[in-house]
């Protein structure tokens, strides 16, 4: 019995020994094949740099190891942005710093440089939260051969970067008949100058309220409604295309240069390019401080800071509502921002408006939809409008607005604009 337990005692030690020579083989393995997996990673990293720079100077981005100490020049792409190549001897960070000096100088040299005391300010168009619109014209010569133009000058605290923001966005929209186009800037100094296309009457809102009289005893006040709403939708699935959300549609930022045939969406300060973002999801709407126009903005961004091509949607049921209303404020009988949130997100929507056509009523109700995947696209609104359009063809000559104005003089009076600057007044939306 002594004996066996001996035998027994001399196996174990012999397994443990085993097992821990194992462990050890099975360790030193696995470190040198990560060692050697990420050795050919570095080395295929290498070659595709070492051939990166080979190609670079071919192309004679680089210059010469002798002139190093100047600065590199710019490669620019289609949309304006610059890529700055690092030389070999070059920090990151350091690249990155003058990457965004030649920025800011390349856009001054190539960009104008409009001073306030060039512009002769004609009529106010508008005051808006970062900037105020004017009808306006050159002392001397003129903007791009345009005599008359809309300018929009930035208030005082506004960031160069955010003005920088909208003439990129501006940009990437232009040649579009429903877009104000951007036909020159000055962001070298504040105040900071937007120079547009003019526009003859001002804001849409303005331009209803002014003529709400005329306009409510129309016959054809709902066909001139929807044709305007048919190019407020083109403008806006012209955005979409082009991965641009504006987060600040509403009345007060239409454009009215001939009612309706020629309107046009404008205010690009809130607009945020999503090809330039990581998502959806702004940090800026992380920030409890940041005003936005709470009357036009979806539930989901007050439960949950979330704002997408729906929540234009949904601000562009409610241009439909101000149009029906000739220019009132969304949801008129509450005062605070508070009481505005509360009503939102408990699922309360603006009462239909009185006299508006079923299928305006039919669409403002699809924009209004929860959850927001739920809402229509701006190319399925397009081709929804276009029907009601071609519907109404037998008694609106689209193509001929001559025909539906019985007196045109009374819509296209400059003047008019000018008897009403007490309304120009924006409302509080925060």
């Amino acid at each position: 019995m002594m004996c066996g337990n001996s035998s027994s005692e001399n196996v174990f030690p012999d397994q443990n020994s085993d097992m821990l020579v194992y462990i050890l083989i099975g360790v030193l393995s696995f470190t040198l094949l990560l060692f050697a997996v990420l050795g050919v990673v570095f080395l295929k990293k290498y070659h595709s740099l070492v051939q990166t720079i080979r190609e670079l100077q071919r192309t004679k981005v680089f210059l010469p190891r002798c002139t190093q100490k100047r600065p590199a020049p710019v490669v620019k792409e289609e949309e304006g942005v610059e890529l700055v190549p690092p030389t070999p001897l070059q920090d990151s960070s350091t690249v990155r710093s003058a990457s965004k000096k030649l920025w800011k100088g390349l856009q001054q040299s190539e960009g104008p440089s409009v001073n306030k005391s060039d512009l002769n300010l004609l009529q106010l168009i508008k005051a808006g939260k970062e900037g105020v619109f004017y009808q306006a014209r050159m002392n001397r010569g003129t903007c791009k051969g345009h005599s008359m133009f809309t300018c929009k000058i930035s208030k005082e605290g506004v960031r160069l970067k955010h003005v920088e923001m909208e003439v990129s966005i501006m940009k990437k929209l232009s040649h579009h008949k429903n877009i104000l186009q951007l036909l020159d800037w000055n962001s070298s100094a504040e105040p900071y100058i937007l120079i547009m296309e003019y526009v003859s009457y001002g804001t849409l809102r303005t331009f209803l309220q002014t003529n709400r009289v005329h306009l409510s005893g129309d016959p054809e006040l709902q066909s001139l409604l929807t044709i305007a709403s048919f190019h407020i939708a083109l403008a806006m699935q012209h955005l979409r295309s082009k991965m641009i959300m504006h987060c600040d549609l509403a009345l007060r930022n239409v454009m009215v240069s001939k009612f309706p045939w020629e309107v046009k969406v404008a205010e690009f300060g809130l607009a945020r390019d999503l090809t330039r973002m990581a998502s959806r999801r702004s940090s800026r709407w992380k920030n409890p401080q940041q005003r936005v126009p709470l009357r036009w903005y979806p539930p989901e961004y007050f439960k949950n800071k979330y704002y997408s091509f729906k929540g234009d949607v949904w601000a562009f049921g409610i241009v439909l509502w101000e149009m029906q209303m000739f220019g009132t404020l969304p949801y008129p009988n509450l005062e605070t921002s508070e009481e505005v949130v509360y009503h939102i997100c408990m699922g309360h929507k603006n009462t239909n408006p009185e006299g508006c056509r079923p299928e305006i009523l039919h669409i403002m109700r699809d924009c209004w939809q929860e959850p927001h995947t739920l809402r229509p696209s701006f190319t399925d609104i397009v081709g929804m409008l276009e029907n009601i359009i071609e519907n109404d063809a037998d008694y609106v000559d689209v193509d001929s607005p001559q025909a539906l104005v019985k007196e045109e003089a009374e819509y296209h009076d400059a003047k008019s604009l000018q008897a009403v600057s007490a309304t120009l007044k924006e409302e509080n939306l925060i």
